[in-house]
Protein backbone atom coordinates (compact mmCIF):
# COMPACT_ATOMS: atom_id res chain seq x y z
CA UNK A 1 0.00 0.00 0.00
CA UNK A 2 1.08 3.49 -1.07
CA UNK A 3 1.11 5.92 2.03
CA UNK A 4 0.29 9.51 1.09
CA UNK A 5 3.00 12.15 1.10
CA UNK A 6 1.50 15.25 2.57
CA UNK A 7 3.91 16.29 4.76
CA UNK A 8 7.97 16.29 5.80
CA UNK A 9 6.41 15.92 9.21
CA UNK A 10 5.01 12.55 9.29
CA UNK A 11 5.61 10.92 12.48
CA UNK A 12 4.35 7.20 11.50
CA UNK A 13 6.92 6.60 8.88
CA UNK A 14 10.67 6.80 8.26
CA UNK A 15 12.14 8.62 6.01
CA UNK A 16 13.26 5.92 3.56
CA UNK A 17 9.90 4.87 3.47
CA UNK A 18 8.15 8.37 2.51
CA UNK A 19 10.24 9.28 0.10
CA UNK A 20 10.10 5.66 -1.33
CA UNK A 21 6.23 5.82 -0.77
CA UNK A 22 6.34 9.13 -3.35
CA UNK A 23 8.40 7.09 -5.64
CA UNK A 24 6.16 4.32 -5.94
CA UNK A 25 3.46 6.69 -6.61
CA UNK A 26 5.31 8.33 -9.52
CA UNK A 27 6.29 5.14 -10.48
CA UNK A 28 2.36 4.06 -10.68
CA UNK A 29 1.00 7.18 -12.44
CA UNK A 30 0.66 9.62 -10.17
CA UNK A 31 1.62 13.56 -10.23
CA UNK A 32 3.34 15.23 -8.08
CA UNK A 33 1.32 17.80 -6.45
CA UNK A 34 2.40 21.23 -5.40
CA UNK A 35 2.49 20.43 -1.79
CA UNK A 36 4.82 17.51 -2.67
CA UNK A 37 7.13 19.57 -4.46
CA UNK A 38 7.08 22.03 -1.30
CA UNK A 39 7.96 18.59 1.00
CA UNK A 40 10.64 17.66 -1.59
CA UNK A 41 12.77 21.22 -1.21
CA UNK A 42 11.85 21.56 2.72
CA UNK A 43 13.63 17.63 2.85
CA UNK A 44 15.93 17.99 6.12
CA UNK A 45 19.53 17.44 4.88
CA UNK A 46 19.76 14.17 7.28
CA UNK A 47 17.15 12.75 4.86
CA UNK A 48 18.73 14.04 1.65
CA UNK A 49 19.99 10.51 1.33
CA UNK A 50 16.66 9.20 1.16
CA UNK A 51 15.65 11.69 -1.11
CA UNK A 52 18.17 10.83 -3.50
CA UNK A 53 18.04 7.42 -2.91
CA UNK A 54 13.58 7.15 -4.03
CA UNK A 55 14.65 9.42 -7.12
CA UNK A 56 16.95 7.15 -8.24
CA UNK A 57 14.23 4.57 -8.55
CA UNK A 58 12.37 7.11 -10.55
CA UNK A 59 15.49 8.05 -13.15
CA UNK A 60 16.72 4.48 -13.47
CA UNK A 61 13.25 3.52 -14.05
CA UNK A 62 13.24 5.41 -17.32
CA UNK A 63 16.87 6.35 -17.96
CA UNK A 64 18.83 3.37 -16.62
CA UNK A 65 22.27 4.63 -16.09
CA UNK A 66 22.74 6.36 -18.86
CA UNK A 67 23.68 10.06 -18.99
CA UNK A 68 23.38 11.86 -22.29
CA UNK A 69 25.94 14.44 -23.35
CA UNK A 70 24.90 18.37 -24.99
CA UNK A 71 27.16 20.83 -26.03
CA UNK A 72 26.81 24.26 -26.61
CA UNK A 73 28.41 26.96 -28.84
CA UNK A 74 27.75 30.25 -28.38
CA UNK A 75 27.52 31.59 -31.47
CA UNK A 76 26.69 35.21 -31.07
CA UNK A 77 27.16 36.90 -27.94
CA UNK A 78 26.68 39.72 -26.22
CA UNK A 79 24.54 42.80 -28.43
CA UNK A 80 21.33 41.96 -26.73
CA UNK A 81 18.62 44.47 -26.30
CA UNK A 82 16.66 42.39 -23.16
CA UNK A 83 17.26 43.53 -19.88
CA UNK A 84 17.42 40.15 -18.20
CA UNK A 85 19.09 40.56 -14.51
CA UNK A 86 21.07 37.43 -14.61
CA UNK A 87 22.60 37.60 -18.25
CA UNK A 88 26.02 38.75 -19.01
CA UNK A 89 24.64 39.91 -22.62
CA UNK A 90 22.12 41.88 -21.59
CA UNK A 91 21.78 45.63 -22.50
CA UNK A 92 22.13 46.41 -18.82
CA UNK A 93 25.25 44.49 -17.92
CA UNK A 94 28.58 45.67 -17.49
CA UNK A 95 30.23 42.48 -17.38
CA UNK A 96 33.77 41.95 -19.46
CA UNK A 97 32.53 39.66 -21.94
CA UNK A 98 33.07 38.96 -25.39
CA UNK A 99 30.91 40.67 -27.82
CA UNK A 100 30.49 39.21 -32.08
CA UNK A 101 27.45 38.68 -34.31
CA UNK A 102 26.65 35.42 -35.65
CA UNK A 103 29.83 33.04 -36.04
CA UNK A 104 30.80 32.12 -39.47
CA UNK A 105 29.90 28.52 -41.28
CA UNK A 106 33.48 27.16 -40.47
CA UNK A 107 33.38 28.73 -36.76
CA UNK A 108 29.93 26.77 -36.47
CA UNK A 109 31.19 23.05 -38.44
CA UNK A 110 34.13 23.49 -36.24
CA UNK A 111 31.92 23.68 -32.68
CA UNK A 112 30.27 20.65 -34.35
CA UNK A 113 33.16 18.39 -34.38
CA UNK A 114 34.43 19.65 -31.17
CA UNK A 115 30.44 18.52 -29.70
CA UNK A 116 31.21 14.87 -31.95
CA UNK A 117 34.65 14.71 -30.69
CA UNK A 118 33.26 14.88 -27.22
CA UNK A 119 30.54 12.21 -27.06
CA UNK A 120 27.81 14.58 -27.09
CA UNK A 121 24.66 13.78 -28.89
CA UNK A 122 23.07 17.01 -29.05
CA UNK A 123 25.16 20.17 -30.42
CA UNK A 124 23.20 23.16 -28.99
CA UNK A 125 23.44 26.48 -31.33
CA UNK A 126 23.03 29.76 -29.12
CA UNK A 127 22.73 33.62 -29.94
CA UNK A 128 21.87 36.60 -28.05
CA UNK A 129 19.07 38.89 -28.72
CA UNK A 130 15.28 39.23 -28.25
CA UNK A 131 15.10 36.83 -31.33
CA UNK A 132 16.80 36.12 -34.75
CA UNK A 133 17.27 38.30 -37.56
CA UNK A 134 16.14 37.66 -41.17
CA UNK A 135 20.12 37.65 -42.27
CA UNK A 136 20.65 34.81 -38.50
CA UNK A 137 17.58 32.84 -40.15
CA UNK A 138 18.93 32.29 -43.48
CA UNK A 139 22.16 31.49 -42.27
CA UNK A 140 21.50 28.85 -39.78
CA UNK A 141 18.82 27.33 -41.73
CA UNK A 142 21.22 26.74 -45.00
CA UNK A 143 24.23 25.58 -42.02
CA UNK A 144 21.96 23.08 -40.03
CA UNK A 145 21.28 20.52 -42.67
CA UNK A 146 25.23 20.35 -43.23
CA UNK A 147 26.01 19.52 -39.54
CA UNK A 148 23.30 16.82 -39.30
CA UNK A 149 25.23 15.56 -41.93
CA UNK A 150 28.29 15.82 -41.13
CA UNK A 151 28.38 14.63 -38.04
CA UNK A 152 25.15 13.19 -37.27
CA UNK A 153 24.13 15.31 -34.12
CA UNK A 154 20.77 16.56 -33.56
CA UNK A 155 20.67 20.11 -33.34
CA UNK A 156 18.95 22.51 -30.11
CA UNK A 157 18.73 26.22 -31.40
CA UNK A 158 18.20 28.80 -28.53
CA UNK A 159 16.88 31.93 -31.12
CA UNK A 160 15.33 33.61 -28.34
CA UNK A 161 11.31 34.55 -29.28
CA UNK A 162 9.79 33.09 -32.21
CA UNK A 163 7.28 33.37 -34.47
CA UNK A 164 5.11 30.52 -35.59
CA UNK A 165 6.85 31.04 -39.35
CA UNK A 166 10.57 31.05 -38.06
CA UNK A 167 10.04 27.91 -35.91
CA UNK A 168 8.52 26.29 -38.90
CA UNK A 169 11.62 27.26 -41.21
CA UNK A 170 13.60 25.67 -38.31
CA UNK A 171 11.88 22.54 -38.15
CA UNK A 172 12.06 22.28 -42.16
CA UNK A 173 15.34 22.64 -42.53
CA UNK A 174 16.41 19.93 -39.74
CA UNK A 175 16.02 21.64 -36.11
CA UNK A 176 15.15 19.29 -33.33
CA UNK A 177 14.30 21.26 -30.82
CA UNK A 178 14.19 24.45 -29.39
CA UNK A 179 15.39 25.36 -26.38
CA UNK A 180 13.94 28.58 -24.89
CA UNK A 181 13.71 28.50 -20.97
CA UNK A 182 10.86 30.06 -19.20
CA UNK A 183 13.32 30.91 -16.14
CA UNK A 184 11.13 31.18 -13.12
CA UNK A 185 7.44 31.27 -12.17
CA UNK A 186 5.40 34.05 -13.72
CA UNK A 187 4.77 35.35 -10.76
CA UNK A 188 8.27 35.90 -9.83
CA UNK A 189 9.29 36.84 -13.97
CA UNK A 190 8.66 40.31 -13.96
CA UNK A 191 11.25 40.63 -11.35
CA UNK A 192 13.83 39.44 -13.14
CA UNK A 193 13.06 41.03 -16.57
CA UNK A 194 10.94 43.84 -18.42
CA UNK A 195 11.40 44.11 -21.93
CA UNK A 196 9.29 40.63 -22.46
CA UNK A 197 6.79 38.94 -20.69
CA UNK A 198 6.30 35.22 -19.29
CA UNK A 199 3.02 34.86 -22.15
CA UNK A 200 5.82 35.84 -24.75
CA UNK A 201 7.72 33.00 -23.86
CA UNK A 202 5.16 30.77 -23.53
CA UNK A 203 3.89 31.53 -27.04
CA UNK A 204 7.50 30.68 -28.50
CA UNK A 205 6.81 27.44 -26.94
CA UNK A 206 3.87 26.52 -27.72
CA UNK A 207 4.99 27.68 -31.49
CA UNK A 208 7.43 25.56 -31.37
CA UNK A 209 5.38 22.46 -30.29
CA UNK A 210 3.02 23.27 -32.84
CA UNK A 211 5.81 23.35 -35.64
CA UNK A 212 6.55 19.57 -34.80
CA UNK A 213 9.69 19.69 -32.32
CA UNK A 214 10.66 19.22 -29.29
CA UNK A 215 10.71 21.71 -26.61
CA UNK A 216 13.29 22.44 -24.12
CA UNK A 217 12.78 24.57 -21.43
CA UNK A 218 13.89 25.19 -17.68
CA UNK A 219 14.49 27.80 -15.39
CA UNK A 220 17.16 29.48 -13.44
CA UNK A 221 16.99 28.60 -9.39
CA UNK A 222 18.70 31.32 -6.93
CA UNK A 223 17.49 34.67 -8.52
CA UNK A 224 15.24 35.25 -4.97
CA UNK A 225 12.64 33.30 -5.79
CA UNK A 226 10.37 31.44 -3.47
CA UNK A 227 10.26 27.71 -2.79
CA UNK A 228 7.05 27.95 -4.35
CA UNK A 229 8.29 29.44 -7.49
CA UNK A 230 10.54 26.59 -8.06
CA UNK A 231 7.88 24.44 -7.87
CA UNK A 232 5.54 26.31 -10.00
CA UNK A 233 8.76 26.54 -12.28
CA UNK A 234 8.38 22.59 -12.58
CA UNK A 235 4.75 21.56 -12.60
CA UNK A 236 4.54 24.36 -15.33
CA UNK A 237 6.63 22.44 -17.41
CA UNK A 238 5.05 19.23 -16.70
CA UNK A 239 1.73 20.49 -18.07
CA UNK A 240 3.73 21.83 -21.18
CA UNK A 241 4.67 18.23 -21.59
CA UNK A 242 8.73 20.00 -22.32
CA UNK A 243 11.04 17.01 -23.14
CA UNK A 244 13.95 18.25 -22.01
CA UNK A 245 14.66 20.53 -18.97
CA UNK A 246 17.82 21.77 -17.62
CA UNK A 247 18.65 23.05 -14.21
CA UNK A 248 20.28 26.29 -13.86
CA UNK A 249 21.82 27.66 -10.88
CA UNK A 250 22.48 31.23 -10.46
CA UNK A 251 26.20 32.31 -11.64
CA UNK A 252 25.70 35.57 -9.78
CA UNK A 253 28.02 37.55 -12.56
CA UNK A 254 30.42 40.89 -11.88
CA UNK A 255 28.80 43.26 -14.11
CA UNK A 256 24.97 42.14 -13.76
CA UNK A 257 21.99 43.05 -11.93
CA UNK A 258 22.30 39.91 -10.13
CA UNK A 259 26.13 40.06 -9.14
CA UNK A 260 26.22 39.22 -5.19
CA UNK A 261 23.44 37.28 -4.70
CA UNK A 262 23.98 33.80 -3.27
CA UNK A 263 21.13 32.50 -1.60
CA UNK A 264 21.95 28.52 -2.84
CA UNK A 265 23.94 25.35 -1.23
CA UNK A 266 24.76 22.20 -2.28
CA UNK A 267 22.28 20.64 -0.66
CA UNK A 268 19.40 22.91 -1.49
CA UNK A 269 20.13 22.44 -5.30
CA UNK A 270 19.95 18.22 -4.84
CA UNK A 271 16.88 18.48 -3.39
CA UNK A 272 15.91 21.10 -6.66
CA UNK A 273 16.96 18.22 -9.00
CA UNK A 274 14.69 15.86 -7.41
CA UNK A 275 12.06 17.87 -7.54
CA UNK A 276 12.21 18.55 -11.03
CA UNK A 277 12.34 14.53 -11.61
CA UNK A 278 9.78 13.31 -9.51
CA UNK A 279 7.50 16.42 -11.35
CA UNK A 280 8.47 14.93 -15.00
CA UNK A 281 9.76 11.39 -14.30
CA UNK A 282 10.52 10.28 -17.64
CA UNK A 283 11.69 13.54 -19.20
CA UNK A 284 15.18 14.49 -19.48
CA UNK A 285 16.43 16.56 -16.45
CA UNK A 286 19.83 18.63 -17.34
CA UNK A 287 22.24 20.09 -14.84
CA UNK A 288 23.58 23.17 -16.67
CA UNK A 289 24.89 26.37 -15.55
CA UNK A 290 26.04 27.14 -12.49
CA UNK A 291 26.61 23.05 -11.42
CA UNK A 292 30.67 23.47 -10.65
CA UNK A 293 29.81 26.68 -8.44
CA UNK A 294 26.72 25.46 -6.44
CA UNK A 295 27.55 21.64 -6.33
CA UNK A 296 30.97 21.71 -6.21
CA UNK A 297 32.13 17.98 -4.71
CA UNK A 298 28.56 16.94 -4.26
CA UNK A 299 27.94 17.00 -8.22
CA UNK A 300 28.10 12.97 -8.70
CA UNK A 301 24.87 13.13 -6.90
CA UNK A 302 23.34 15.12 -8.70
CA UNK A 303 23.25 12.49 -11.72
CA UNK A 304 20.95 10.14 -8.80
CA UNK A 305 18.44 13.05 -10.12
CA UNK A 306 19.32 14.23 -13.70
CA UNK A 307 20.15 12.26 -16.21
CA UNK A 308 22.22 14.89 -18.71
CA UNK A 309 25.04 17.54 -18.19
CA UNK A 310 26.61 20.08 -21.20
CA UNK A 311 30.07 19.01 -21.57
CA UNK A 312 32.27 21.76 -21.79
CA UNK A 313 32.03 25.53 -21.20
CA UNK A 314 28.46 27.40 -21.18
CA UNK A 315 27.91 30.61 -22.50
CA UNK A 316 29.77 32.99 -20.85
CA UNK A 317 31.41 31.22 -18.01
CA UNK A 318 33.58 28.11 -17.92
CA UNK A 319 32.02 24.84 -17.40
CA UNK A 320 34.19 21.55 -15.27
CA UNK A 321 36.86 19.91 -18.12
CA UNK A 322 35.38 17.25 -19.91
CA UNK A 323 37.57 14.80 -19.01
CA UNK A 324 36.14 15.73 -15.21
CA UNK A 325 33.11 14.77 -16.85
CA UNK A 326 33.92 11.28 -18.22
CA UNK A 327 35.59 10.35 -14.69
CA UNK A 328 32.81 11.79 -12.60
CA UNK A 329 30.36 9.46 -15.03
CA UNK A 330 32.73 6.50 -14.80
CA UNK A 331 33.15 6.49 -11.08
CA UNK A 332 29.52 6.74 -10.00
CA UNK A 333 28.93 3.10 -12.59
CA UNK A 334 27.33 5.12 -14.87
CA UNK A 335 27.46 5.37 -18.88
CA UNK A 336 27.72 8.15 -21.60
CA UNK A 337 24.88 7.30 -23.88
CA UNK A 338 24.22 8.36 -27.70
CA UNK A 339 20.33 8.22 -27.47
CA UNK A 340 18.23 10.86 -26.75
CA UNK A 341 15.31 9.17 -25.89
CA UNK A 342 14.20 7.75 -22.48
CA UNK A 343 15.79 3.95 -21.62
CA UNK A 344 12.13 3.09 -21.18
Amino acid sequence: MIRPVNTIASNDASAADRWGDLARLILAGGKLSPEQGLDVLACPDDDLLDLLAATFRVRQHFFGRSVQLYFLMNAKSGLCQEDCGYCSQSKVSEADIPKYNLLNRQQLLDGARVAAERQAKTYCIVISGRGPTEREMQALTALIPEIKQQFDLKICACLGLLTDDEAGRLKACGVDRVNHNLNTSEAHHGQIVSTHTYADRLDTLRAVRDAGMEMCSGGIVGMGESDADVVQLALVLRDLGVHSIPVNFLNPIDGTPLAGVRHLNPRYCLKVLCLFRLANPDREIRIAGGRELHLGSLQPLGLYAANSLFVGDYLTTKGQSPEADYRMIEELGFEVTQDVAAAK
